[in-house]
């Protein structure tokens, strides 16, 4: 997310922030509003911080969330029949491509 205002959720009614140094806070600075970590950057801290096993980390941030929405049926894994939503990065985790319900949307070899 960009330095500067920003809002998080919904653009009509979600929570006006400030990101600085890539946290969201209250404007008045007197809290933290929220996470502005990208997916990436969250696998990246797993596995090259914490020490969690790729596949570890890749199930936390793909099958774990959409057990917990209830979406399990249509998101979280690559099965026939789920919508094809995949991600694709190199070894240090930077993403190359993105691909949702079958359609590249990205693609860094294009950018």
């Amino acid at each position: 997310m960009p330095e500067g205002e920003s809002i998080l959720g919904n653009i009509d009614d979600g929570l006006k922030v400030i990101v600085e140094e890539g946290v969201a806070k209250l404007p008045d600075r007197t809290a933290f509003a929220g996470s502005v970590a990208t997916a990436d950057r969250l696998v990246r801290s797993m596995v090259f911080l914490a020490d969690v096993p790729l596949l570890d980390a890749i199930h936390m941030i793909t099958a774990t969330p959409a057990r917990i929405l209830g979406a399990l049926e249509k998101k979280g894994t690559l099965v026939a029949g789920k919508d094809a939503d995949i991600v694709l990065f190199d070894s240090n985790i930077n993403i190359e491509m993105t691909i949702v319900k079958g359609r590249i949307v990205y693609n860094k070899c294009e950018n």
